[in-house]
């Protein structure tokens, strides 16, 4: 190299890097703000599955509603529950949404649905 030549420099100027840490810092607390409700309709399926062994629809409600109680289960109780019976099968099916607050005026809507199998 020549004396008195630039050589170009890549890489990420400060400024931009704290840019991308401010934006995957969000991501993160967003994702950790999601994840339990993740969790809960896991337990949602789970308590859905024991419920469809049920015989009567207040059957399916009490063995849902004993189930989230022990899960934990906040955002969806048994009368939410819509039950059907497809041939000799009871179908308990379900739909409810979650809201995060981001910030400001601003929300996530999470819309969780299912059904037993």
């Amino acid at each position: 190299m020549k004396l008195g030549q630039k050589k170009n420099q890549a890489g990420i100027s400060f400024i931009g890097l704290l840019f991308v840490i401010g934006v995957l810092a969000s991501l993160a607390v967003l994702g950790a703000q999601a994840f339990p409700t993740v969790v809960e309709y896991q337990a949602v399926l789970k308590a859905v599955q024991k419920a469809s062994a049920g015989s009567t629809v207040p059957e399916v409600r009490q063995i849902f509603d004993k189930a989230a109680e022990i899960d934990n289960i906040s955002s969806i109780s048994g009368r939410d529950l819509d039950i059907s019976k497809e041939g000799d099968k009871v179908v308990v099916k379900f739909a409810y949404n979650k809201e995060i607050h981001m910030f400001g005026p601003a929300y996530l809507l999470l819309k969780y649905a299912g059904q037993s199998r």
